[in-house]
């Protein structure tokens, strides 16, 4: 059974089909990276994920548990937790309160805080600092490490390169796999294919709402076809060995 598994999810928005059909799992330790051009619907699933959204179609397990109708705290109690694009950090608060709010149970807070900040460091400087201070690089560990403070059981985080120089972006990949090693699964979607498909295990492209391609990231890769339907081109190349073709 895998810990997470997407069945054939669809989600509405104003009347207008988003998601369409998607089905993808995500095995315990592992990283999966979803890849797509903007407004193919990455970030609508992600918020489905985390009981933001409800599909209208399929459903949503999590160690075979339906959770797709869950609200969103109780989907956060259960072990799933989202870092969410752009951030989203309060600015105003204090980098320790900003954790704080993360933390579940109150009793184990400051446990989870030491936690944290053994995997990001530069934030123990940086506790009493307000968030809106810190720079791009600390903010997305910041929102990381807040959603960490749950100790979920898989990691949720939506464009967690956006916005960050190259130098910074190598920085917080080499952290999430760090965190795998934890045991932390983590479901990841990123535009930047390149940095994704190089710590990911498996990979899977979204295309007008719809999965059009999935595999091993070192197979896709290492495909100039992927790039194409990576960067949205309409032109379906042959799926090379190992990978498999998924069209309407």
């Amino acid at each position: 059974m895998s810990l997470l598994t997407i069945e054939h999810i669809a989600v509405n928005l104003g009347g207008l089909p988003i998601v369409q059909d998607i089905s993808l799992r995500v095995e315990q330790g592992e990283i999966v990276c979803v890849l797509g051009a903007n407004g193919v619907g990455k970030t609508t699933l992600m918020r489905t994920l985390s009981g933001i959204y409800h599909p209208s179609a399929g459903a949503v397990l999590l160690d075979g548990r339906p959770i797709h109708r869950l609200p969103a705290h109780a989907i956060v109690r259960l072990g799933l937790a989202q870092a969410p694009e752009g951030r989203q950090i309060f600015p105003a608060m204090t980098v320790e309160e900003n954790l704080i709010l993360g933390g579940i149970q109150q009793a184990k807070t400051h446990g989870e805080r030491e936690r944290v900040l053994s995997i990001f460091p530069l934030l123990k400087d940086r506790l009493k600092q307000k968030a809106g201070s810190l720079s791009g690089g600390e903010q997305q560990m910041l929102c990381i490490g807040r959603a960490l403070m749950g100790r979920p059981r898989i990691l949720l985080l939506d464009e967690p390169s956006l916005g960050l120089a190259p130098k910074l972006v190598r920085q917080i990949f080499a952290l999430l796999q760090h965190i795998r090693r934890q045991g932390i699964a983590i479901l990841l979607v990123e535009q930047n294919a390149r940095a994704a498909l190089r710590i990911a295990d498996r990979a899977y492209v979204v295309e007008g709402g719809r999965i059009v391609l999935c595999g091993a990231a070192a197979d896709l890769a290492g495909d100039e076809g992927v790039r194409r339907a990576y960067l949205g081109e309409r032109r379906q190349a042959a799926a090379p060995a190992g990978l498999e073709a998924i069209f309407p």
